[in-house]
């Protein structure tokens, strides 16, 4: 459906991207779920279309924006948290705090599919609270010198480049004691453990654990002891990514309910005669709409600098919330088939449920809407 921020420029290159997706990425998908990660070819394919230096701010971030809701609509969760994170937000910290050095070490090989990122932030006691983090940073003679572990890291077995929230300090609180580090994934002291999702099956989701690893003091984002503050900015940036992949997520699977209650057959007659079967659907495509035109302001916010938080959850919340909806309806109405454990379906359904965690969950999403809503 058209969008009044989107032209016409950027409908036909949504048709390129959809062409590209489909045609390579959508035959190995199953593959990559199977293998746990994405193969380097797909990197590369995705490189050589321009798909992996598409612009994050300015103007040109709708384009982005168009890329990361069809990446979603594929179909496949743990790509494009994959993708995402690669992409766009372990990225965006090195686009925003970077210095000119860093950037032209990292980015150009980020952007051909060559150097692989990850955003090691989660610990077993640090998710929603990052002032828990206890992964330590130990200044050394030229740097620093990582202990500790980090948990549920996307691209965590392949990532060449991890960007990595520390404690550097020893303030009492991390604001003012944290920071990030780009770590290179070849790193002496650096150990990687598979960790299997219920889905999310092709992210590489893994543990990573260092033990004296030595970080040079060339490999510090921005300022030391303003990580928090950095993450601050950058969950915004990764909120508003999220939402726009859980809305292609959400069409996908109103894409398949809906073929589904029109072929299913019940007594004769279509799944679809059924007035609840009927409303259900209609529910769910009115909200994708409304969400989607939503979606798009937001994204035109980002593109003019104005993103602020409120606006940045409240899509992070319904888009994932939507994707999760849609699946369950999904899942219910085409039965037993629906339930089986390699389906379609079901894959879609365990990656919905995904969604409403990652990136922050939902009740930390509610409650920073309501903490950013002014008082009437």
């Amino acid at each position: 459906m058209p969008s009044p921020y989107l032209s016409d420029s950027h409908r036909n290159f949504a048709l390129q991207v959809r062409q590209i997706l489909q045609s390579q990425l959508l035959p190995i998908a199953d593959a990559a779920e199977e293998r746990g990660h994405l193969c380097e070819n797909a990197w590369q394919t995705l490189a050589e279309h321009g798909l992996l230096g598409l612009p994050q701010r300015g103007e040109g971030f709708l384009e982005s924006a168009v890329f990361l809701e069809e990446l979603g609509a594929l179909g496949y969760a743990g790509i494009r948290a994959s993708v995402g994170v690669h992409a766009y937000m372990a990225s965006a910290y090195l686009e925003l705090f970077g210095s000119e050095e860093q950037i032209q070490r990292y980015l150009p090989g980020i952007r051909q599919g060559r150097i692989i990122t990850a955003l090691a932030i989660s610990e077993e006691h640090a998710g929603s609270d990052l002032s828990q983090i206890q992964c330590r940073a130990l200044p050394s003679a030229n740097g620093f010198i990582v202990e500790g572990s980090k948990r549920y890291i996307a691209n965590g077995s392949r990532a060449s480049l991890i960007v990595t929230l520390v404690r550097s300090g020893e303030g009492q609180h991390a604001l003012g004691s944290s920071s990030l580090l780009l770590i290179d994934g070849d790193s002496p002291g650096l150990v990687r453990t598979p960790h299997p999702m219920l889905g999310w099956c092709s992210a590489d989701v893994c543990d990573l654990d260092f033990t004296h690893l030595v970080v040079p003091a060339c490999n510090v984002l921005g300022k030391s002891g303003k990580g928090l503050l950095y993450l601050m900015q950058g969950l915004d940036f990764e909120r508003l990514v999220a939402g726009l992949l859980a809305l292609g997520g959400a069409h996908h699977s109103i894409r398949v309910l809906d073929g589904c209650v029109r072929r299913h057959q019940l007594q004769g007659r279509p799944l679809s005669d059924k007035q609840s079967v009927r409303h259900r659907l209609a529910d769910l495509v009115g909200e994708q709409q409304i969400l989607r035109n939503y979606a798009y302001q937001v994204a035109w916010q980002h593109s003019k600098g104005q993103l602020d938080t409120r606006s940045a959850c409240i899509l992070k919340l319904r888009a994932t919330e939507l994707a999760l909806s849609a699946a369950q309806a999904c899942a219910q109405l085409h039965g037993a088939q629906g339930y089986q454990l390699n389906s379609e379906v079901a894959r879609v359904y365990r990656d919905a449920m995904a969604g409403t965690i990652a990136a922050g969950a939902s009740e930390l999403m509610r409650d920073m809407i309501f903490d950013s809503t002014p008082a009437s």
